[in-house]
């Protein structure tokens, strides 16, 4: 069923008689559809929503041919080309299910085989850029951890949160404050993790359940917000908070 699609976007994408749009896109053009699509999967996941899920996993995989065409086209490699990689990749990941070997050597092993083949001998190689930031701090934490690079318990870990905290308040300008802003958050990422939480997952979380409550604020009031003072917002925050 994948031919009819490659067929559609190998004429979407010809120079001469395809689409004005399609045709002139690049890697770079694509990548943030890419990125947006992925993320309405997730949504589409999260609601439980099997038909958008249908619909965004169909406009994901675009995005992959999308790719796979311009790669053809500037000569880099074709969309078996990606078909072939991957699955190459997933059974020498699973050498216990498709070799004769009793067990596997671990995930992350495997994977460090395969960055020092390539030449990324670095624990942290291969943890992409574009990730979102909090994602990314908590990726390079478990990846430094692995080699030991890590706090023994959590006691250190709160003390370093707290000790962050006291530096953005004795931070001097405008950019010492980043600085140490930045410090903070990866802290708190860090104690997450020695939670055994996931940050991204905490805080989309969390800032779901403050819209939730600030809707029922917004519809509890009467007049402007703006015209409350902070003590009658207060009220309205706790009765909100305790009818989720």
């Amino acid at each position: 069923m994948i031919a009819p699609l490659l067929e559609i976007m190998r004429r979407l994408r010809d120079p001469k008689t395809g689409c004005e749009w399609d045709s002139v896109q690049t890697f770079e053009t694509i990548a943030p559809y890419t990125i947006e699509e992925a993320y309405e999967v997730a949504d589409a996941i999260q609601r439980k929503d099997m038909d958008a899920l249908k619909d965004e996993l169909g406009d994901l995989l675009l995005q992959v041919v999308f790719h796979s065409q311009i790669a053809s086209d500037e000569g880099h490699f074709s969309f078996d080309a990606v078909v072939g990689a991957v699955c190459e990749k997933m059974i020498r990941r699973h050498p216990h299910i498709f070799s004769e070997a009793k067990d596997t050597p671990g995930w992350e092993q495997i994977k460090a085989e395969e960055r020092a083949e390539t030449g990324n001998s670095s624990a942290l190689d291969g943890v992409a850029l574009a990730l979102p930031a909090l994602l990314r701090a908590q990726k390079i934490q478990k990846r430094a951890a692995r080699v030991g690079f890590d706090w023994p318990d959590k006691a250190p870990v709160k003390a370093k949160l707290l000790e962050e905290l006291d530096e953005v308040e004795q931070a001097e300008n405008k950019d010492h404050i980043h600085e140490e802003i930045g410090d903070l958050l990866f802290s708190a990422v860090n104690l997450a993790r020695h939670y055994g939480v996931d940050a991204e997952q905490a805080l989309s979380d969390a800032t779901r359940k403050f819209s939730l409550r600030f809707n029922k604020v917004e519809g509890s009031v009467s007049g402007e917000m703006q015209e409350m003072s902070i003590d009658e917002l207060e009220e309205a925050w706790q009765r909100a908070k305790a009818s989720t």
